[in-house]
Parts: structure tokens; sequence; C-alpha cells
């Protein structure tokens, strides 16, 4: 194992995740309650103490609820964008450190950048890590897939992508006009259809280099309202096959459950 990553929770009432190499292990987001978080690093292995760093994408509530019990129990430097930064509390603040997008990190053998992505936040950043010539990316809490994305996602083995509403459901719902406008804009959230379609192009990248790579899928953030894990995975399976590319033989793919811990995903 050289890189590996657990979701402890993925969706709309809170996000968390952990990120860990043979040397070092990190959290990103801590959107769940301390005691829910540090109880599921435990099953993991892992002690509050061997907890390197906390990763912050954004300031939203499902993404920092438990920040200052985690960062108080592990003891934890906390890292994000200046201008989420600027929307912690003090005392959280006064223990962050900035990144810009393109800024790198290394935590023993494990390095961590940071890119733009395109959401209604201060100043929200997504993370990619590497260690052992592997790469795990998270990409969530986008309205689209900007080139900067796309860069930083396209040597990933193990890919965290948003898949957070189907269209159809989402328009018919009963989610007030402004949320849906707001979910369905270029800073909102990524759909089912436009998951599927930025795989493929990873999928058309690697075929056109003649690289040889079963890229580990997890559609991350689905709603609770607007989506299901069946619907998800039918849409991505759907577009991908079309194009000749087949799930279990090209990619592997799977869902990160909302509310509990995901299995462990490793290269």
């Amino acid at each position: 194992m050289n890189l590996a990553i657990c979701s402890l929770a993925s969706g709309s009432s809170g996000n968390c995740y952990l990120v860990y190499s043979k040397e070092a292990a990190v959290v990103v987001d801590a959107g769940i309650s301390g005691k829910q978080m540090l109880e599921r690093i435990g099953i993991l292995g892992f002690s509050p103490q061997q907890i390197r760093a906390i990763m912050v994408t954004h300031e939203h509530s499902d993404h920092i609820r438990g920040l200052s019990q985690l960062a108080k129990r592990t003891g934890a430097f906390i890292y994000s964008s200046g201008g989420t930064i600027n929307c912690l509390e003090q005392a959280l603040a006064a223990r962050t450190s900035p990144m810009q997008p393109g800024d790198s990190l290394r935590i023993e053998d494990l390095e961590i950048r940071a890119f733009r992505v395109s959401h209604d936040a201060a100043e929200p950043l997504a993370f990619s890590f590497r260690s052992g010539g592997r790469q795990a990316s998270i990409v969530t809490d986008t309205g689209v897939l900007t080139d900067e994305i796309r860069q930083n996602m396209r040597d990933a083995d193990i890919l965290v992508l948003e898949s957070n509403h189907d269209v159809n459901i989402l328009r018919m719902g009963r989610y007030p006009w402004f949320l849906k406008q707001r979910i369905l804009g270029p800073e909102g959230h990524l759909s089912n259809d436009a998951a599927a379609l930025g795989l493929l192009e990873l999928m058309e990248g690697d075929r056109q280099t003649g690289l040889q790579r079963k890229r580990q899928v997890l559609l991350a953030h689905l709603s609770k309202e607007n989506n299901f894990p069946e619907m998800a995975l039918a849409t991505v399976r759907n577009v991908l096959e079309e194009k000749g590319y087949l799930a279990g033989r090209d990619y592997l793919l799977d869902t990160l459950p909302r509310d509990v811990m995901s299995p462990v995903y490793w290269v």
C-alpha cells in the first residue's frame, strides 16, 4: 500500500475523509461531530495524535462542523485558503496556515497539492495527495469541471468525484427555485451527468496516450433529496459504456455513503 483513503461521511449533512500513506495520516474536512470523527478514525487504527494535518476545502458547515473539536483533540495544524481562514472563528484561524492554488505541502512521504474549484464559498480549494508514485484526488463541491480541475485529477489512481444530483429529480423536486438554481449553477454542485462526462474525458485522455490504468472512481456528496446511489452508478456506467468503457474491466466504480464510513480504498 502506497496511499489509502476512507470516507468517514460524504453528503450534505457532513463530509470528512481520512487519507494516509505509509508514514502520514491527514483528515480532509471536518463536517461531522468530533466524537464521530475520532471514533471512526480509531476504527481504522489511528490515534488522534497520529493525525498530522487537517485540510479544509471551504467554510460551509457540512465541512467544518467538527473542526474545532478535531483540531483540539488531535493537535493537528489546519491548512486552507486565505479566504476560508477569514471565515473561521478567531481561535481556529490562528492555527490555520494559508494555501493558494498550486501550493504543495509535504508531510513525511505524503505530498498534498491544492487547486481551485468552482463553488459559492469564499475561496474553495480541492486537494490531491501523492505517495509512492500514486495519487488520490478529492473533487467535490464544484459546479463545473474547469481545466485546472481536469489537470489535477488526470493522474488520480483514486478519484473521489462529486455526483450530487440527478438534474430531472432536482428540477421537479420540492426545493425552492432559488436553491435549485444555486445547485445547478456554475458555483453549485456536479450532477450525475456532469460527473459521467468528466470521467469520460479522463478515460479518453488515457486511451489517446496509451495509458493502461484501472482508476478507482468513488462518487461522492450524493444528495439525499435529489439522487440515490443506483441512479448515480447507472448514469456513469451508461455514459462510459456507450464509448466502450466497462466498469470492472476499464475502471472501478463505487459510491460513498452519506452517513457512515466507507471501505478503505488503497493503491
